[in-house]
């Protein structure tokens, strides 16, 4: 093997060379040269290397590494190629990362334990460490107190700027590796304000705390839900935010690169979920794919039944007009991508906290209009194509009211059902689509179906 620093990737071809340099490295049992690797990279370019590689070779070079697997390329891995490293480097070496991680990267290790193993571990650490750890575990996951990290800057009201920093350089082991701000607390340890590093810096020494602090806009919890602290991060651009206790005191700090990972989740989460599909990871074995996105196909089987028993009651009426099946698609498809459409933007709006009081009232109107509109011109258009296709008048205006009264539909059910859900307290990604997509196939069949047994027969 040529020199590490020669491998490491500048693009694409030479990111590929540097895999096949990588799995050759493992099949030859080259600790050396893996561990250089990897530790000569960026650790989320460690990470990505790692997991580009097939799960068996994978396994394999942690097998190789034993117990060196570095820890800031072992928080960089997604969580099932973290679990599978997790669970095979040994006792000491997960103590070690422990050890070097910040409190909420090594929670987040932790929770890849099993119960006995994570006891097991725990007793290993130094006793304020552990009491760290097990004070987040406490806490529910998808939570602030889970997210947090115990490590942060914090000084009372009437310290000054010089003060604050020779502080800081006297405790820098007990500070986090990452922080850009520092918080100003009351005698009780209510955060009362802060201020930025970058001010911080620029301030005379003899300058107090309290004359250059700026005031919180966050208010966050360790009960906070993590989409809340999200949406608080988005909304005052924040790059950390203290977390309270239940009695408001400050006992953690939130930075803006878990953020990062939550926003990306929860993004993810709803985009599957419009497409009814709980995973999407690439390391999924195809039975793992299957359970994910089994269930919802059964639940679309029904909502399927659910439409062809509409089409079931004017059979006769199929029987007698054989163009009724042609068209019947067409309606029912523009009217399914329409409610899409509408369901698509609500539910981002719902997740954005764009959907409330008066907002919300707007835009029940806006997608019913919508609707109106869309279904004038659609209406329209289907009318004339069906007219020139089959030269039936009546046959062009059924279809023309059934677009028209589908699209209608569509946008107030695109809008209306993820409000719905939000108000009786079910996630508007998860389950919107279903009942989106059978309200208007439903809609669509009835009313062509329906009006042309009126008008026809």
């Amino acid at each position: 093997m040529s020199d590490v620093t020669d491998q490491l990737p500048k693009n694409g071809p030479e990111k590929d060379q540097l895999l096949q340099n990588m799995q050759q490295a493992v099949l030859n049992g080259d600790q050396v040269w893996v561990k250089a690797t990897l530790e000569a990279m960026h650790p989320a370019d460690a990470s990505d290397l790692l997991e580009q590689m097939p799960r068996d070779e994978f396994e394999a070079a942690l097998a190789l590494l034993g117990g060196e697997l570095p820890s800031d390329v072992l928080i960089e891995l997604r969580d099932e190629y973290r679990e599978d490293a997790v669970e095979a480097l040994p006792d000491a070496a997960v103590v070690d990362a422990l050890d070097e991680l910040d409190s909420d990267d090594a929670t987040t290790v932790l929770e890849d334990l099993d119960e006995n193993r994570r006891e097991r571990i725990l007793d290993e650490l130094e006793p304020v460490d552990r009491a760290v750890l097990e004070a987040r575990l406490v806490h529910d996951e998808d939570t602030a107190g889970r997210l947090m990290q115990h490590e942060f800057l914090a000084a009372p009201e009437f310290w000054t700027v010089g003060h604050t920093i020779d502080h800081a350089r006297d405790n820098a082991a007990e500070l986090p590796d990452d922080f850009y701000e520092v918080y100003v607390v009351d005698p009780k340890i209510h955060p009362v304000g802060y201020v930025l590093l970058s001010q911080l810096l620029r301030t005379p020494r003899n300058v107090k705390l309290s004359d250059i602090m700026s005031d919180l806009h966050s208010d966050i919890s360790v009960a906070t839900d993590q989409e809340e602290v999200a949406y608080q991060f988005q909304k005052y651009s924040l790059a950390s935010a203290p977390v309270k206790d239940e009695e408001g005191r400050l006992v953690g700090m939130i930075t803006v690169d878990d953020m990062v990972d939550v926003i990306q989740e929860e993004n993810t989460e709803d985009l599957l979920a419009l497409s009814n599909v709980s995973s999407a990871d690439g390391s999924d074995t195809v039975f793992e794919t299957v359970r994910a996105r089994a269930p919802w196909l059964a639940v679309n089987l029904v909502t399927a039944f659910i439409a062809s028993g509409i089409i079931a009651l004017f059979e006769d009426t199929l029987d007698q007009i054989v163009q009724l099946a042609i068209l019947m698609p067409v309606v029912a498809a523009l009217a399914g991508n329409a409610g899409s459409q509408g369901l698509a933007v609500a539910v981002r709006a719902i997740a954005e906290r764009e959907m409330e009081g008066a907002a919300q009232r707007r835009a029940i109107v806006r997608e019913t209009t919508t609707g109106v509109v869309q279904g004038v011109l659609f209406a329209i258009g289907v009318g004339l194509v069906s007219l020139l296709w089959f030269r039936d008048t009546q046959l062009a205006i059924v279809i023309s009211l059934a677009m028209f009264a589908s699209f209608v539909w569509a946008g107030f059910s695109g809008i209306l059902v993820p409000l719905a859900l939000r108000k009786a307290g079910a996630d508007p990604a998860v389950a919107s689509s279903v009942f989106v997509l059978t309200l208007t196939d439903t809609m669509a069949f009835f009313s062509f179906l329906g009006l042309a047994t009126l008008i026809l027969l």
